[in-house]
């Protein structure tokens, strides 16, 4: 990358960074000294994804039911319904665990827990 003359009403950020590679995945490292106060739970993360896709896949008619869904992606009804769940988190509760700043009470374990369907009344 070259550094060239500023474009007007640009800013240009720096960030030291080196990308390795840990088990075949790639990852960014910050410089030593550098911490992230992010800790994004990624088996939450996921869990999340699933549930918008396979809510996506239910309400597009791709599939009639849960359990006709669950049986293509060879899971459990029951653990398709808790995973389903998460579509009705508050959208605030949703941006926490996908920046990574949300507290450590929240674990795929408790968000599969009954929540109450008002956003107002989650509380995490």
């Amino acid at each position: 990358m070259t550094r060239g003359t500023p474009i007007p009403e640009t800013v240009t950020l720096h960030v030291p960074f080196r990308i390795v590679t840990r088990g075949g995945r790639k990852e960014m490292q910050l410089p030593d000294g550098v911490r992230s106060d992010r800790n994004a739970d990624s088996t939450l993360i996921k869990a999340l994804a699933r549930a918008f896709r396979w809510k996506r896949m239910l309400e597009s008619g791709e599939f009639a039911t849960i359990a006709e869904l669950a049986e293509r992606e060879g899971i459990a009804p029951s653990y398709m319904t808790r995973v389903l769940r998460l579509t009705l988190l508050a959208p605030d509760i949703v941006e926490a665990i996908l920046d990574g700043t949300h507290g450590p009470k929240v674990t795929l374990a408790r968000m599969l827990e009954p929540i109450p369907v008002e956003w107002q009344m989650q509380q995490i």
